[in-house]
């Protein structure tokens, strides 16, 4: 299992690198609003996790893809309305700036999305099911 977190953690931080470097791009490059930004780095980010998750991570568990997929969604949309929430709270409610307040939330909400990933979105396929 330490393993399959190691792994997690290296997809993870690519995918987190992704996610931090698109939205930091979007804010410095295209004078988007940091939320926006944050929402266009999520989206990029989300490919390279799962593809990662799925090819990498949890490929002995041999997850269909078609079960997968939606599942990893899911998990990554709960994980991403969590990071929306506290980095909204984080912007409005103290001095921190924005990309440091980003680095916190991304790093809190990677333990909950991997919890949910092992036990539900890349479980094994059921024999017989």
């Amino acid at each position: 299992m330490f393993g399959q977190v190691l792994r997690f953690a290296l997809v993870g931080a690519v995918a987190t690198a992704t996610h931090f470097a698109v939205a930091v791009a979007a804010v410095r490059l295209a004078w988007a609003q940091p939320r926006l930004a944050n929402v266009l780095g999520f989206a990029v980010a989300f490919a390279v996790s799962f593809l990662g998750q799925w090819r990498f991570t949890f490929a002995g568990a041999r997850a269909p893809f078609a079960r997968a997929l939606p599942a990893y969604l899911a998990v990554s949309l709960g994980g991403f309305a969590l990071n929306a929430a506290a980095y909204h709270l984080l912007l409005r409610h103290t001095a921190l700036r924005y990309d440091l307040a980003l680095a916190l939330v991304l790093a809190a909400v990677a333990v909950c999305t991997y919890a949910a990933s092992r036990w539900w979105a890349f479980r094994p396929a059921r024999s017989g099911a």
